[in-house]
């Protein structure tokens, strides 16, 4: 009789508790998206249909509470929402809570956020770091190939978070679609909402801001290109999930490529599957970009004034060894880029990527003086342990990783001088390597 009385007091306390009603109604998140100096874009997922909302506050100022505007989560859109916090000044450090149908959900970490600092014209650009790595696969058994778990060591989530970077660039395969994913809405959507409710991944995900680029698992089938029949699919997908500042660009239909500025240095998001032509296709164009995208990059690289510029793809752009999906590949496109960044005289381009379960820096000065580098971070939790054989002739000794990382870009130093110092890091936040490039 005892235990049936005490098994009902916990049922009556749990139905009563506001507290527990509302988290048991999270799925994952919240999430920070794009940041700006007065808009700052807030995400989460609930586990049925509700009412959500964000309640926002200077830390200085407590009392100054805001609220964004209240949305109905739906079934069709995965049950996400995105809502902006609107009413912010810049260079100012916010607290805030989320309410679902009303009510706080408590959480066992900090929410908070801050916005740009207005800086033009006053003083020098401030320093900041931004964490950057690519293929985190989260395992689910039932889905799952049979033998070894191809994901492990959930816990670099919490290695990045202790780092506090300012801002996370995703470098795709984020998610890793299955076969029973592939091509319905459903298993789609299943596979972004299971990946994204890790719990290791949730504080990170609430503390820092988010964009994000993908990759072939993230679009579709491995190796996948412009000819996969639910592009569309992926692509709504993407940008239920995702908070950034666009998707797309003017003038051309689909894809995810974006853009956003962080402080002084500007980061071009590309898409290399949307329009990119078949891998063994021996007749017709040869592309990963395609045209549109391609001429886009080259005259927002030639306008920028950064001091950086970094350019986020899946695949590497400088490794000279023409295997597996690397831009050697498409040799033809390749240079027309690197030639058109030379010409053009296109000062410190940094191409950020991903895809080859590997980690190193590859470089070479062009024909007009300057350097072209690009940093290759993978894999997050995706597998790892190969031994990497290819003779890239333009990789920097001593920055061949093959293990699960992750690297935190710091810029600092004054406008005409910035430094970006390069660290990566393992599973648990131990240093591996770390290289300084001066702005040229």
């Amino acid at each position: 009789m005892k235990k049936r009385v005490s098994s009902w007091f916990v049922l009556l306390f749990v139905a009563l508790s506001p507290a527990w009603a509302q988290s048991s109604l999270l799925q994952s998140g919240p999430m920070l998206g794009y940041n700006e100096m007065k808009e700052v874009l807030l995400w989460v997922q609930t586990t049925a249909a509700a009412e959500v909302q964000f309640a926002y506050w200077p830390q200085s100022e407590p009392s100054n509470r805001r609220l964004t505007a209240v949305k109905q989560t739906q079934a069709e859109e995965a049950f996400t929402a995105k809502l902006l916090a609107d009413e912010l000044a810049p260079g100012a450090a916010y607290s805030y809570e989320l309410l679902i149908n009303g009510k706080k959900v408590e959480l066992p970490y900090p929410t908070e956020f801050s916005t740009q600092p207005l800086w033009q014209w006053r003083t020098d650009p401030p320093e900041f770091n931004v964490a950057i790595g690519s293929c985190a696969y989260i395992n689910e058994e039932v889905y799952d190939r049979p033998g070894t778990p191809y994901g492990s060591e959930y816990e670099i989530f919490e290695a990045i978070h202790s780092k506090r970077p300012d801002a996370m660039v995703w470098l795709g395969d984020n998610f890793y679609l299955r076969e029973a994913d592939w091509f319905t809405a459903s298993g789609i959507l299943h596979r972004y909402t299971h990946t994204r409710s890790l719990p290791e991944m949730q504080p990170l995900l609430a503390s820092t801001h988010h964009y994000a680029i993908w990759d072939d698992h993230d679009f579709g089938p491995n190796d996948s290109d412009r000819s996969f029949v639910h592009k569309d699919k992926t692509l709504r997908a993407f940008d239920l999930f995702w908070g950034n500042p666009t998707v797309g660009i003017p003038g051309q239909e689909g894809g995810i490529t974006s853009y956003f500025q962080y402080n002084d240095i500007e980061f071009f998001l590309l898409d290399n599957r949307y329009f990119r032509s078949p891998n063994r296709r021996a007749s017709g164009e040869r592309t990963i970009l395609g045209e549109a995208q391609l001429e886009w990059l080259i005259d927002a690289l030639s306008s920028s004034r950064a001091p950086f510029k970094m350019v986020c793809i899946g695949g590497q752009v400088l490794n000279t060894v023409a295997r597996y999906e690397n831009y050697a590949n498409y040799a033809e496109e390749r240079a027309y880029l690197l030639n058109r960044i030379e010409e053009e005289g296109i000062r410190n381009v940094v191409f950020l990527t991903g895809d080859r379960h590997h980690s190193e820096l590859s470089q070479y000065r062009n024909s007009a003086g300057y350097t072209v580098t690009d940093l290759t971070i993978s894999p997050l939790t995706a597998g790892t342990g190969h031994t990497v054989e290819e003779e890239n002739r333009l990789r920097v000794p001593g920055t061949l990783l093959s293990q699960h990382n992750f690297a935190v870009l710091n810029f600092s130093g004054e406008r005409r001088s910035r430094k970006l110092n390069i660290t990566v890091f393992d599973k648990d936040g131990v240093q591996l390597w770390a290289k300084e490039i001066a702005s040229e």
